[in-house]
C-alpha cells in the first residue's frame, strides 16, 4: 500500500497556538498529543528542527499511523479539526420502551423465585426473556432502566 505524504506547514500564529497548548493551561491528552505531533513534523519557514516520524512514534510513544492519521487531518480539514474531537456519530436504539420498564418495575416489587431472597439483575433479565417481554435483554439493561426509576431496592427494613 502506498502512502500519501502529507506535508505539514505551520504559519507562526499556528505554532504559537500549539505550543501554549502543549504547555500550559488544562486539555485532553489526545489534544496535547496531537500538538506535539503537529509540532515536531512541521516544515515551515518556522520550524528550527524538524524530527522524522520514527523518532517522534519513538518520543511520544504513538504509533506511525496515528502521525499519519494527525497530518492527513491537519492538511485535508485544518488546525481546529486536529484539536477537537469529533462528536459520535453512533445511534443506539434502546431495547426498552414504556411497557417493558413497567413489567420490569413489577418483576422488581413482586417476590423473587423460590430459592432467592432477592431479584438480582440477571434474575429480572431472564425472566423477562423466559416470559417474552422481550427476546434478549442483558443485565446491564436492566440496571439502567431500574436506575431511572425512584424505587429504593436497598435493604428494606424489618
Amino acid at each position: 500500500m502506498i502512502m500519501k505524504k502529507y506535508k505539514v506547514t505551520l504559519t507562526q500564529e499556528e505554532r504559537e497556538e500549539l505550543e501554549a497548548i502543549s504547555s500550559k493551561g488544562k486539555h485532553a491528552a489526545q489534544t496535547v498529543l496531537n500538538a506535539l505531533i503537529l509540532l515536531a513534523c512541521d516544515e515551515g519557514k518556522f520550524q528550527h528542527q524538524r524530527s522524522i516520524n520514527e523518532t517522534i512514534a519513538c518520543v511520544l510513544n504513538v504509533s506511525m499511523k496515528t502521525i499519519d492519521r494527525v497530518k492527513k487531518r491537519f492538511v485535508e480539514e485544518g488546525l481546529d479539526a486536529v484539536l477537537q474531537r469529533k462528536p459520535s456519530t453512533r445511534m443506539f436504539q434502546s431495547k426498552i420502551d414504556g411497557d417493558l420498564e413497567a413489567h420490569l418495575i413489577a418483576m422488581s416489587c413482586s417476590e423473587p423465585p423460590v430459592g432467592y431472597k432477592r431479584w438480582s439483575l440477571r434474575l429480572l433479565a431472564d425472566k423477562a426473556v423466559e416470559l417474552e417481554y422481550v427476546a434478549q435483554i442483558s443485565h446491564e439493561t436492566v440496571r439502567q432502566t431500574l436506575k431511572k426509576t425512584s424505587l429504593n431496592r436497598g435493604k428494606q427494613k424489618a
